[in-house]
Parts: structure tokens; C-alpha cells; sequence
């Protein structure tokens, strides 16, 4: 087993030798190179992580003083890889954020007291205007519900007036019918009645011709 880690460690430091060379590379390098040396660092790291887990594996299947002392080389790559891990890292960040970064540190170390108030007055006011904005779009969205339901309200009277003029020509239309109903009722009963007097009528003459003859053939 001890040939076996040892096998490993060589490993292991081939690929840690390429990396630190690589990390050297990243820190010059920009654009699809710098991409490239990353992808490569990026599987590198990963597959030096494998070989520590495997010697870890075979520390393990170890007895005696012999465990304690190859663990303990295996935590000592397993610093230096964490190491390595974090100054890729670091490589990996662009020149220029890097010259942001000091922008930014400096201005916030050079800015006065007195820049700083108005700043947070000027943010405080923001703040404010932010706020008033919202409480004018609720105000907004409140008024426009107010005119949804307003109108809602006006269209269904409109249907109720509808309705009822509906109702209103019907009405007309029953009452046009039955005034000419009525008229009708009214023109026959005058003319039964002119009929009827004119019967009466002419049996009164009819009476009075039959007297006058009775009486003339009498005398």
C-alpha cells in the first residue's frame, strides 16, 4: 500500500507543478487563452482532489505509526492544494477588476465627512421620492378601480332604463291595442243603436199608415 500512495503523491505533485505554472499563466493572459488555462486548471484541481480522496482511502487500510505519519502528509497536500485552490481563484479575476476594486477603496478612504451627509440626504431623498411614487401609483391603481366599478354601476343602470323603456313601449302597445278595442266596442254599440232607431222608427210609421188607412176606411 505504501508503494501505492507513493505512486499517488508523485502524481499529485506533477499535477500540483502544472497547476502553479498554469496560475502563473492565467495572471498574463487574456481572452480564449486565459479561458483555456482556467478549463485546464478547473479539471487539473478536481483531478488532484480525486488522488487525495484515493490516498486518504489508503491511509486508512494502514495500522500503526505508520497511519499517523502518512496522514499527516496527506493533510499537508491537502493544504497545499486548498492553497493553490484560492490563488487560481484569485488569478482568474480580471486587470481590470482588479483596478476597480482600488478605485473603489480609494475614493471610499479619500471622501470627507461632509461628502458622506450628503450623500445620505441625497439617498434619504431618494428614498422619499421612491415612496411618494409608490404611494401616488397606489393611489393611481386605487382610482382606477373606483372608475371600473363606477362605470360598472352606470352600465348596469343603463341596462335597467333599457329595460324599462322596454316595458314602457310594451305598455304603449297594449294600451294603443286596447284603445282601438275599445273604439271598436264604442262604433258598434252607436251603430246597433242607430240601427235599433231606425227600426222603432220605421214601425212607428209603419203604425201610423195602418191607423190612417183604418180610419179613412171607417169613415
Amino acid at each position: 500500500m505504501a508503494s501505492l500512495i507513493d505512486n499517488y503523491e508523485q502524481q499529485y505533485a506533477v499535477l500540483t507543478a502544472d497547476i502553479t505554472a498554469k496560475i502563473g499563466r492565467i495572471r498574463t493572459q487574456n481572452g480564449s487563452e486565459k479561458r483555456a488555462f482556467i478549463q485546464d486548471v478547473d479539471r487539473q484541481i478536481e483531478e488532484a482532489q480525486e488522488l487525495l480522496e484515493q490516498m486518504e482511502l489508503e491511509v486508512r487500510g494502514i495500522n500503526g505509526a505508520a497511519r499517523d505519519r502518512l496522514r499527516g502528509r496527506v493533510e499537508s497536500h491537502r493544504a497545499e492544494l486548498k492553497r493553490l485552490t484560492q490563488e487560481f481563484h484569485s488569478a482568474k479575476k480580471s486587470k481590470d477588476e482588479s483596478i476597480e476594486i482600488s478605485r473603489e477603496d480609494s475614493w471610499e478612504n479619500n471622501i470627507t465627512e461632509d461628502q458622506k451627509k450628503r450623500l445620505l440626504d441625497t439617498s434619504e431623498r431618494i428614498d422619499r421620492t421612491g415612496r411618494t411614487l409608490q404611494n401616488g401609483y397606489r393611489m393611481v391603481l386605487e382610482t382606477e378601480e373606483i372608475g371600473s366599478q363606477v362605470l360598472k354601476e352606470l352600465h348596469e343602470q343603463r341596462e335597467t332604463i333599457q329595460r324599462g323603456r322596454g316595458r314602457l313601449r310594451d305598455t304603449d302597445a297594449e294600451l294603443g291595442r286596447g284603445s282601438r278595442l275599445l273604439s271598436g266596442i264604442i262604433f258598434r254599440s252607436l251603430q246597433q243603436r242607430i240601427i235599433l232607431a231606425l227600426v222603432a222608427l220605421t214601425l212607428i210609421i209603419v203604425a201610423c199608415i195602418v191607423m190612417y188607412y183604418s180610419f179613412k176606411s171607417k169613415s
